[in-house]
């Protein structure tokens, strides 16, 4: 597959078009006050964020391919866990100036982060981060018992740009934090039933805060993830636009 990007990389270079056009063909583009915010699905839960020049990634891991794609100005990790949290996908994706945002339990393994814990804030060029909590209530990791995502361990991210908020939920059950928000345009909602929430829990958690705009992620490769068609379904007839993208597509070639 890594042969036919690479080629496929090459004719689009050839023909004077960008080397990641191919990977745009899902982006989702939000108009704001400071101009628009593009967002491209990667993989997983792997994420490109594009506006005023500046590319941002989201928890840029394997099995992602990032062939063609840009170099990032920041990265923001959001949990220690392997499909969060990649040190080479980092590197691959960093320049000199490359800014790295994550909580402190990233930072033990990626050095060069800056820590942002739960409840704090920052600010980032245009953009406003604020770190929101993310665990787990109710499942528990059968091999020690242990909650999969404890509390104050990992970030959600409420991004602002513009005046328009969109919401990156991280590995998270429907916590008390995520049903108090607010005014949120976008919000990127994870459903993966046995660590994070079924496609149902997801939606009745989506009804509560009601974004203008809802896009599920870190559903888990079909046949054994999660089904967000589900997720859409509960959510038919509540005003809220749902938008089923396709996470799966870009697995680089092992």
């Amino acid at each position: 597959m890594k042969s036919k990007l690479l080629l496929a990389a090459a004719v689009l270079a050839a023909s004077g078009l960008s080397a990641h056009a191919e990977f745009l063909k899902q982006t989702q583009t939000f108009k704001t006050s400071a101009g628009n915010v593009d967002i491209t699905p990667i993989y997983h839960a792997s994420t490109m964020i594009e506006a005023g020049g500046k590319v941002i990634y989201v928890d840029p891991a394997k099995p992602s391919d990032f062939t063609g794609l840009p170099k990032a100005d920041l990265i923001l990790i959001s949990d220690i866990h392997g499909d969060h949290m990649d040190k080479d996908a980092v590197m691959r994706l960093s320049k000199p100036d490359t800014v790295v945002i994550a909580p402190p339990s990233v930072v033990m393994t990626i050095t060069n982060a800056k820590p942002l814990a739960n409840g704090e804030s920052t600010k980032w060029g245009k953009w406003e981060i604020s770190a929101i909590p993310m665990y787990n209530m109710v499942r528990k990791n059968p091999q020690n018992g242990e909650f999969f995502h404890t509390k104050g361990r990992g970030d959600g991210f409420i991004l602002t740009y513009g005046k328009k908020r969109f919401y990156f939920s991280g590995d998270t059950e429907a916590i008390p934090e995520m049903l108090a928000l607010k005014n949120i345009d976008v919000a990127f909602i994870c459903m993966f039933e046995r660590p994070t929430m079924s496609p149902e829990e997801a939606a009745d958690a989506v009804l509560k805060f009601h974004p203008k705009v809802v896009i599920p992620y870190h559903y888990g490769p079909p046949p054994m993830g999660s089904d967000p068609k589900v997720f859409a379904q509960k959510l038919q007839g509540s005003g809220i636009d749902v938008r089923l993208l396709n996470w799966y597509a870009n697995k680089a070639s092992s």
